[in-house]
């Protein structure tokens, strides 16, 4: 008997029209936008992929609960609800709302970073990479080599490489490391997760040198998924026993609530350690709000305590995964170099392969986005040299090893329709790839130039 087709855990209750432009249009939209993609109005995009952090669709759930919510300025029903919510599914004592994730960090660095020191971690995102060289200190990457083998198809790319951090230990004393920061799952890297084994391998370490070991946890859930179908042993565990698992093994913990917490604004920071805390009351106060609210609305803090729940739902996460599988495995079937295996929230094309004409410092994955858009409309971002950003002491361009445009997938927004058109656009472009050519900065920004940049075609 053949076996039942596949089918969301969801019905479809308000739908949100799409405007489409001719590629004529759009052709005259990227040249007014200077070829960032950011600057481009949202309403002349027809499939948006620039990103998962905020864009997603909530549940009928999480809209009641913004019913709920208390606006009461200091200890708030709905910030009491969402504290004892973290408390029992992460384990974190002392929660501090932020009004998004690189905010948390904003707080969290404020208050253990200073000038000098250096911060380890699995191939740091930009924000987090950011806010450390803002503050003169070093992000110091020590992902497994695995990372940057676009077809190795190994389980765990995100995972720490242990001598790696052992290394930059040992050279950099422990004095000079306030903390290391492990990313689940790791974005920069193509959403690769971390195992569970090597996520206990780097608290022991960071035990044994009482280094804090900080999550940015903005896709714990995806990542938990992921060690449930591929790690022996997680078979059986339902995904809040190994969230719970997962965060036993951390200090402390930033959250971009806009992903795996399945809503459009809001954070947070989860410590074991009073003082910490206390430290970090002084910056919130300062940059978000009071330390019960955080700029945060008490409506926004209900919302996150109902998607936390529903994000560690298994049929939720398999539906989710599974999208960004199926776009995947469409677009690798036309011969285009992805990373693989496929990530959590994205899938991440190869544009060095794609554009193998264009140099680096030409911008290859940024003109594979324009060129996407153009052709269908279709908005990603840039995950390569730009984002990569200048050495802030030589100010020397750096050049990652993998040079990627990034399809990031909403959570329970579009349909596989969608995808086949993504993947569709990709082809056409495919077919004539050599014709491309790279672009030329105009502008950028001292630090994080990606957002503002503006760039003319060569």
């Amino acid at each position: 008997m053949n076996k039942q087709p596949y089918a969301e855990p969801w019905r479809i209750k308000m739908v949100e029209p799409l405007k489409t432009l001719s590629k004529e249009q759009r052709e005259i939209k990227i040249k007014e936008a200077e070829y960032n993609l950011f600057s481009l109005d949202a309403e002349d995009v027809y499939i948006d992929l620039i990103t998962d952090s905020g864009t997603n669709a909530m549940s009928d759930r999480q809209w009641s609960a913004l019913m709920l919510g208390d606006e009461s300025y200091a200890g708030s029903r709905s910030y009491l609800r969402m504290k004892q919510t973290i408390q029992e599914l992460l384990g974190f004592e002392y929660v501090m709302p932020t009004h998004q994730g690189r905010a948390a960090e904003n707080v969290l660095f404020s208050a253990m970073l200073k000038a000098k020191d250096i911060v380890p971690g699995n191939a740091h995102f930009d924000t987090t990479k950011g806010h450390i060289e803002f503050r003169h200190a070093t992000a110091v990457d020590c992902t497994v080599d695995e990372v940057n083998k676009m077809d190795s198809d190994h389980p765990f790319k995100g995972n720490v490489d242990i001598d790696k951090l052992k290394a930059c230990i040992a050279e950099h004393g422990v004095e000079k490391i306030p903390f290391m920061v492990l990313t689940v799952t790791c974005n920069t890297g193509g959403g690769q997760p971390v195992s569970m084994n090597n996520i206990q391998a780097v608290s022991e370490i960071c035990k044994q040198h009482d280094i804090p070991l900080i999550f940015d946890s903005a896709r714990f859930s995806e990542n938990a998924y992921f060690i449930k179908t591929r790690e022996d042993g997680y078979q059986d565990k339902s995904i809040k026993e190994i969230v719970k698992e997962m965060f036993s093994y951390a200090d402390g913990m930033t959250m971009s609530a806009k992903k795996d917490a399945i809503v459009n604004i809001g954070g947070f920071i989860g410590l074991r350690s009073e003082k910490i805390y206390r430290e970090c009351c002084t910056f919130s106060i300062m940059f978000e709000g009071y330390i019960t609210y955080g700029g945060m609305s008490g409506r926004d803090m209900e919302a996150v305590a109902a998607g936390l729940i529903e994000s560690t739902e298994y049929d939720y996460l398999h539906a989710r995964i599974s999208q960004v599988k199926y776009l995947g495995d469409e677009i690798s079937k036309l011969g285009i170099p992805i990373v693989k295996p496929a990530g959590g929230h994205a899938i991440y094309v190869d544009a060095k392969s794609f554009f193998p004409q264009i140099p680096q410092n030409q911008y290859p994955a940024q003109a594979l986005g324009v060129a996407l858009y153009i052709e269908a409309g279709v908005r990603g971002v840039e995950i390569g040299t730009v984002l990569a950003d200048r050495d802030p002491e030589t100010r020397q361009e750096r050049t990652p090893k993998m040079e990627l445009l990034r399809l990031a997938i909403p959570r329970r927004v579009y349909t596989n329709n969608h995808m086949d058109v993504v993947a569709w656009g990709l082809q056409q472009i495919w077919a004539k790839r050599e014709q491309y050519r790279g672009l030329k900065i105009k502008f950028e920004a001292p630090i994080m130039r990606h957002f503002t940049a503006t760039f003319e075609v060569l």
